[in-house]
């Protein structure tokens, strides 16, 4: 099974008030399918944009195999320049 580590919409439809989880799911699953793990979350609407992510989830996920979407990336390595 592959498995992709990238961005799963949540929040208010109705409000457009939207935020996502950062979640490992399986490659062949849609956006919002049924998720393997929650690793993280992202909120654009805040100002600074808040987020935050568990890098031991994803560094065991990517000892699998699991490959991660560009803005999961571009998140995570910003997490671990924080660090």
């Amino acid at each position: 099974m592959e498995v992709k580590i990238r961005m799963q919409r949540a929040g208010d439809p109705a409000q457009k008030n939207y935020n996502w989880r950062i979640v490992a799911i399986s490659k062949c699953r849609a956006r919002d399918g049924k998720v393997l793990e929650i690793v993280g979350h992202y909120d654009p609407a805040k100002k600074p944009a808040a987020y935050k992510l568990d890098t031991a989830k994803i560094e065991k996920w990517i000892k699998n195999g699991a490959q991660m979407s560009d803005t999961v990336r571009t998140l995570y390595n910003k997490t671990k320049k924080q660090k």
